[in-house]
């Protein structure tokens, strides 16, 4: 069980090193787009980094309700005894 999670976190690590590579790249198209008047794809762009912000919260919050669940099941099984 920890190898398999310590080989998740790498993987994940590994993964948000590739995406802060296209950071360059998304500037200056948003920055050509507005030069020629189109402000659609910088909203688009806007949305991505909301996803981006709000997914590392939410994982912390599921893990954080399963995490208490599985501790009032086995508080509730201790009383039993």
């Amino acid at each position: 069980m920890k190898l398999k999670s310590l080989l998740l976190v790498i993987l994940l690590l590994g993964f948000q090193a590739v995406s802060f590579a296209q950071c360059a790249m998304c500037r200056a198209s948003v920055e050509n787009n507005v030069s020629n008047g189109d402000t659609s794809i910088g909203a688009g762009l806007n949305s991505g980094i909301l996803y981006l912000f709000v997914m590392p919260y939410l994982l912390a919050a599921v893990i954080g309700y399963l995490w208490y669940r599985s501790a009032k099941k086995k508080k509730a099984k201790l009383a039993l005894r």
